[in-house]
């Protein structure tokens, strides 16, 4: 159930997002790794450089697909995904 949560608090704000997006389809969704992108690699590269220093590591996405993966396994706790979608919703702000 808590894995359940994580996600879809992730989601729910990738879904409301006008920056952030995720490419997959809804029936096909990971419940512990979320990916998404900004459709625009210069400003993914920033989120992934803002978000490292933010404390939020290894977010960058596979090297042949690009943009972000968020990965949220049993040991994330429900509070770091909160606080990711926190530094999401203020680069979106700052980046709009």
């Amino acid at each position: 159930a808590v894995n359940e949560k994580k996600a879809a608090m992730l989601y729910d704000f990738l879904d409301n997002s006008e920056m952030f997006s995720n490419p997959v389809n809804k029936e096909d969704r990971s419940l512990m790794n979320v990916t998404f992108v900004t459709g625009n690699e210069e400003l993914d590269a920033k989120f992934v450089a803002e978000a490292k220093a933010a404390g939020f590591v290894n977010l960058k996405g596979h090297r042949s697909v690009g943009g972000m993966r968020a990965s949220i396994y049993n040991a994330m706790p429900v509070e770091g995904v909160e606080a990711l979608v926190e530094f999401m919703k203020k680069f979106e702000a700052e980046n709009k």
